[in-house]
C-alpha cells in the first residue's frame, strides 16, 4: 500500500487506502472481484458496500462494483478517515522479551501475532505492544515504529526492534549489507533430495493474486532473494530443514520453497494446506488433518538471529526454542515415518 494520500473532492477530504494498477495481462475483470485478489481479510460483501457508498475509484472516477476492470486501470480504494495503521494506540500486551538494553530489544514473537497494524489487524500486533512498553520508538521509512525487518503473522519466532534512530540506522545496514545472521526452521512438503542447496530468484507479488508473492527466475521483476537451506531431518513425505536468509524479502522461505517444489507444510496461502504428497489411504488422509489440527499454520519458525550491537560493536546471537505446535507436528510425523518403514 502507497503512503497515505490526501484527495480533495466535494465533501471533503479523502484519503487513499489502497492502490492497484492492473497489469498488462489483466483480463476484463469485475471491480469487487479485482479487489478481492489484492486486499487482504477482505470480503466481496465489504468491498460492494464500499462501491456503493462511492469508496472505489478508477481512473479517478467512482465506480460501481460491477465495473470492469482492464490492463492499466488504476484501481483505488479511497474513506474519509486516515489508514487505521497511522493511528497507533499503546496496548498492554504481553511480549516475550528475549534481551533488552537502552537502544534494542529482541522479541520471541508467537504464531498468530500481527507485527504491524493493516487492513483487518489494527489493534493486538506487536507494535501496539511495544509502543505501550517503550516511549518514543523511532519510525522507519514506511512509518513503523522501531521495525527493522518483519516475519509474518503465522510465523514464530525472533525480531529485534531499534530503540533509538542511531540503532535503527545502524541495524538496517546490516540487514541490507546482508550481514545479519537469519535461521529459520521449516518443514516442508516432499523428500528434499539434496542435503543442502541454495534457492536464488527474483521475488516480487504475483501479478494475479496480490496477497501472494512471486518468483521471477529471470530477475525481470521483483528483488533478488537468496536461500540457503539444509536438512536436519527426512521424514517420509515431509523433510525438516534449516533455511537461511540472505536477503530478506517478503514471504521469502515459503515462496522459495513452493517454487523448488517443496511448500511448507500447512501453508494455506501457497497451497501447503492440500496434501501435496503421501497416499491415497483414508488413514493417511486423516492422519495428515490430524497433523494439520496440531499446527494451523505454516511450519516456519525464525530460530536464530545475530547481529552486531550498533554501540558496543559486540556480535550478539540469539537462539529461541521450536514451538510446542511445531513441534508436536513433527514429532507425529516422525512416529508416522519410523512406523510406516
Amino acid at each position: 500500500m502507497d503512503k497515505t494520500e490526501q484527495v480533495e473532492h466535494e465533501d471533503g477530504e479523502l484519503f487513499e487506502h489502497h492502490r492497484f494498477l492492473a497489469s498488462k495481462g489483466q483480463e476484463p475483470l469485475r471491480v469487487d472481484k479485482f479487489l478481492m485478489n489484492f486486499i487482504e481479510n477482505a470480503t466481496r460483501n465489504k468491498i460492494q458496500q464500499a462501491a456503493k457508498d462511492g469508496h472505489v475509484w478508477v481512473n479517478d472516477e467512482i465506480v460501481k462494483s460491477n465495473y470492469k476492470v482492464k490492463a492499466g486501470d488504476e484501481v483505488k480504494v479511497l474513506f474519509e478517515h486516515p489508514p487505521h495503521e497511522f493511528l497507533l494506540v499503546p496496548e498492554d500486551i504481553p511480549l516475550d522479551i528475549v534481551y533488552e538494553d537502552d537502544v534494542l530489544l529482541v522479541v520471541n514473537k508467537p504464531a498468530g501475532m500481527v507485527v504491524h497494524p493493516g487492513h483487518g489487524n489494527y489493534s493486538g500486533t506487536l507494535i501496539n505492544a511495544l509502543i505501550y512498553h517503550t516511549d518514543n520508538l523511532p519510525v522507519n521509512g514506511n512509518e513503523r515504529p522501531g521495525l527493522v525487518h518483519r516475519i509474518d503473522k503465522d510465523t514464530s519466532g525472533l525480531l529485534v526492534v531499534a530503540k533509538t534512530e542511531a540503532a535503527m540506522t545502524h541495524l538496517a545496514k546490516q540487514f541490507f549489507d546482508k550481514t545479519s545472521e537469519r535461521e529459520y526452521i521449516a518443514l516442508v512438503w516432499g523428500n528434499v533430495e539434496e542435503d543442502e542447496g541454495t534457492v536464488v530468484g527474483h521475488v516480487g507479488r504475483n501479478p494475479k493474486n496480490r496477497l501472494q508473492m512471486h518468483v521471477f527466475p529471470d530477475g525481470e521483476e521483483g528483488k533478488e532473494a537468496v536461500t540457503h537451506f539444509k536438512v536436519l531431518e527426512r521424514l517420509g513425505y515431509v523433510t525438516l530443514l534449516s533455511c537461511k536468509l540472505e536477503t530478506g524479502r517478503t514471504h521469502q522461505i515459503r515462496v522459495h520453497m513452493k517454487y523448488i517444489g517443496h511448500t511448507l507444510f500447512n501453508d494455506e496461502r501457497y497451497g501447503g494446506e492440500k496434501i501435496l504428497k503421501g497416499t491415497t489411504f483414508t488413514k493417511y488422509k486423516q492422519f495428515v488433518e490430524n497433523t494439520f489440527k496440531l499446527l494451523p499454520r505454516q511450519a516456519l519458525h525464525a530460530k536464530t538471529l545475530g547481529f552486531v550491537h550498533p554501540v558496543t560493536g559486540e556480535y550478539m546471537s540469539f537462539d529461541s526454542d521450536i514451538p510446542e505446535d511445531m513441534v508436536n507436528a513433527i514429532e507425529k510425523w516422525r512416529n508416522y515415518s519410523q512406523n510406516s518403514v
